[in-house]
Parts: C-alpha cells; sequence; structure tokens
C-alpha cells in the first residue's frame, strides 16, 4: 500500500528471476521460443515488497510445470527498484524496450504505481499493482479511459480498505469489547489520505467516536511523542494506517507499554518476518489482510502459502498473495485472448473472474469511479483480521475463517479484555 512522502532507502539489489520450465507428461515442456514475458518491478529489500517477485516467481513456475499457456512458458523478469520511483520509471522502459516484456507487475507504494500509470499508456503495456492502494490509480482510469486502459488496480483501494477495517471494527471492537473511541494514526502518503477519510467516515457510522488523528512522516524514528499524545486523549483504539513503517512504531509501543491496541492496516505485519523484525514485539498487533497463514480464504489460499513458506522460509505478506494470484489470472487472459497484444490483453483483463488466494477477483468497469480496481464485497474479496500471537499470524475475523479470538498483552488496559 503505497506514495509523495520520502521514502526510507533500501540495500540496492538487482535481479533478474527466470521461470522454471517444468514438463509434463500430458502436456509436455512449455516452450521458451515464444515466452510470455511478465515483469516484476517491485521493492525486493522491502519487509512488505521482498514477496512480490517471489511469488510471481511461484506461479510462474506452477503454470510452466503444467505446460504453460497453450504451451508458452511464462518468464518473470525481475528488477529490484529500491522503493524509487525513478528507478521504477527506468525499470519498466527497460522492461518493455529493452526485455520485451508483454505484461508489468509492480509495487505496492502508491506513488511509484502513479509514476508508472503514464508510462503504461505511453507504451501500451498493461500494468497491475499488487499492493498500491491510492484510489487516484483507478479514478485516473475512470477519468481518461483510453489514455489509462492499461493500469488495473490488483489491490484494494483506500477507500474500500477503510471500509473493511470498519467492517471488522465493529464485529471485534464495538459489538465484542463495546469500545467507544478511537485515535487515527496514519503515515502521510498518497494512499492514507483517502484511506483516513474513510475512517473519518465510517468509524463514526459504526459507533467509534474519532477523538484525535494523527499523520506523521514515514521518516519518523521516535514515536515517545504520537504515544504520548495518543494517551492523553485517552481512546480505546488506535485505528493504523502505516506502510512504509511498521517496526520502529511497534517496537516502541511495546517497549513503552501503551496501553491501547492498535488495529488497521500495517502492511509490513503482514509479512511472517515481521515477528522476528519487532523482536516479538508485534505480540497483540491487529492488522488487515486479504488473507494470511492456515487461513483458507478459498481452497487456494492455504496450499499457496505453504509452497512459498516451502521455497522461501517464510509466509508471504499481502502482496504476494496478490502477485501470485495476477500471474495466474493474466495467464488466464492471455490464453481467453489468444493473443499478448496489449489491447487483446487489456480487453480480456477487464473480463477477468479469477478464484485466486484472495478471493474471487473482478475488477470495476468504465462506469464506476474505481475502474479496473478489484471489487470489493462479499463473495468477492472482503479481507480479513488478524493478530500476532505467541509469535504466530492467526485470523480473528470474519468468524467464518477466524482460528482464535482477540488476544491482548498484558500492558493493554483491563477494559478492553
Amino acid at each position: 500500500m503505497r506514495k509523495t512522502s520520502p521514502l526510507r532507502s533500501f540495500a540496492l539489489q538487482q535481479f533478474v528471476g527466470v521461470a522454471a520450465l517444468g514438463l509434463v507428461a500430458t502436456a509436455g515442456p512449455a516452450s521458451a521460443a515464444d515466452a510470455i514475458k511478465i515483469g516484476v518491478i517491485a521493492e525486493a529489500q522491502a519487509i512488505a515488497g521482498a514477496s512480490i517477485p517471489q511469488a510471481a516467481q511461484l506461479a510462474a513456475d506452477e503454470i510452466n510445470a503444467k505446460g504453460g499457456v497453450d504451451g508458452r512458458k511464462i518468464e518473470i523478469v525481475s528488477y529490484d527498484n529500491h522503493s524509487s520511483s525513478a528507478d521504477s520509471v527506468r525499470a519498466f522502459q527497460r522492461a518493455v524496450n529493452e526485455d520485451k516484456v508483454n505484461v508489468v507487475i509492480a509495487s505496492y507504494i502508491s506513488e511509484v504505481v502513479l509514476a508508472l500509470e503514464p508510462w503504461a499508456s505511453r507504451l501500451k503495456t498493461p500494468f497491475v499493482t499488487p499492493g498500491a492502494a491510492s484510489n487516484e490509480i483507478s479514478k485516473s482510469v475512470h477519468a481518461d479511459y483510453e489514455k489509462n486502459k492499461y493500469t488495473f488496480h490488483g489491490y484494494l483501494t483506500s477507500a474500500a480498505l477503510a471500509l473493511s477495517i470498519c467492517d471488522a471494527a465493529k464485529d471485534l471492537l464495538v459489538d465484542q469489547k463495546h469500545m467507544k473511541t478511537a485515535v487515527i494514526m496514519s503515515e502521510d502518503a498518497a494512499w492514507t489520505k483517502p484511506l483516513d477519510v474513510g475512517y473519518e467516515e465510517c468509524l463514526p457510522k459504526i459507533g467509534l467516536k474519532v477523538v484525535d488523528h494523527i499523520r506523521f512522516s514515514p521518516d519518523t524514528t521516535d514515536f515517545t511523542p504520537i504515544f504520548n499524545k495518543i494517551e492523553g486523549a485517552k481512546p480505546d483504539v488506535i485505528i493504523t494506517g502505516i506502510s512504509h513503517v511498521g517496526v520502529q512504531p511497534t517496537v516502541q509501543w511495546k517497549n513503552q507499554q501503551v496501553p491501547i491496541p492498535m488495529f488497521g492496516i500495517s502492511s509490513q505485519a503482514t509479512n511472517e518476518t515481521f515477528g522476528k523484525d519487532t523482536n516479538d514485539a508485534a505480540e497483540g498487533v491487529l492488522y488487515q489482510g486479504v488473507s494470511g497463514p492456515n487461513v483458507a480464504v478459498t481452497p487456494k489460499s492455504v496450499p499457496f502459502a505453504d509452497d512459498f513458506r516451502k521455497k522461501y522460509g517464510n509466509y508471504p505478506s499481502y502482496a504476494g498473495y496478490t502477485a501470485y494470484d495476477e500471474v495466474y489470472y493474466i495467464a488466464d487472459a492471455v490464453k481467453r485472448a489468444g493473443s499478448t497484444d496489449a489491447d487483446k490483453l487489456v480487453a480480456a483483463l477487464e473480463k477477468t473472474d479469477w478464484e485466486g488466494t484472495i478471493g474471487r477477483v473482478q475488477f470495476y468497469g468504465k462506469d464506476d469511479p474505481f475502474t479496473h480496481s478489484i471489487k470489493y464485497g462479499k463473495g468477492l474479496i472482503t479481507g480479513l483480521m488478524l493478530q500476532w500471537q505467541s509469535g504466530k499470524q492467526v485470523s480473528v475475523w470474519p468468524k467464518d475463517v477466524a482460528k482464535s479470538e482477540l488476544k491482548f498483552p498484558s500492558f493493554i488496559k483491563a477494559s478492553t479484555n
């Protein structure tokens, strides 16, 4: 999920991943001669972004092992964008002009995706984001469809994320814990502006009065003044919108024994490495996800997560689930289109109806304000709430996939337990 704020630099590394070729007795080997090339531009050194190229590669390996797409191999060409919009643009240009990719999967950062959207138009290359949330991505497609139709928003918009958080908060916080007040705490970024607007609109409707609203720079290293201010407001819960940060506020929340639970978006918390990254300070943190370990959102969810962990050593971040699904429904679109022609592929992607690891994926059409964003709602994508409990990510909402009840750390005030 995200954005125009300064972003922390990550270690430089660029690599090219090539999909492994599998053989199936009935289908025969996928052909490398006429490969379907998918460029993957991602934050390979970021906690939330590292899963993107890994998951894409895993999907390609599986598809190739079953004969590819009508005998054509899926080839993943990966680029580390170092969390930089400029590097991402250069990678996109190289992917299309030099490496001759047919479609691009790119970034969980909204600022990056918004910078790439015009290039998808100029280079007439279908482009899907696995994790950026800014409403402006799909609104731009709606505002100028012919120009921006090549961009697909393969993740929930900020507006949909706010609804998902409020739906979960109504059941878990208001109905179960009888909470009444909240403070919104979000990083200052493109994706959180509409997210916070959504929070301010839906939280009061479910019975949570917003008593303060704090936006902070993603470069913040000391959250003590922020937590002190929040404690002074005495809310029942902190509703979060954090993605580029995560480790630092979580560690300080635990070390300072802030007696208020955190609930909302925390992109880094979706990756299994977050427990170690925070030295187990993540215990009790609640976060929204589109899937998670041992959560059978669909029959594909658990096998993918387990296979990912077996191959890479940890469960994926939220953007790993979406990137994996994207490779599959791009392959499906190529098969249905019978072509990798850009316009034909766009038309086929618009008709996507794919059950992936996160639910049933369909895209909003031209007449919807969020054109080409994945649809939110029952029977489609609704999201989950998970909590770090005993060092593991455990689903707590919705009830049909919940594995545990809420369990807060001992320093959380008794009135919330």
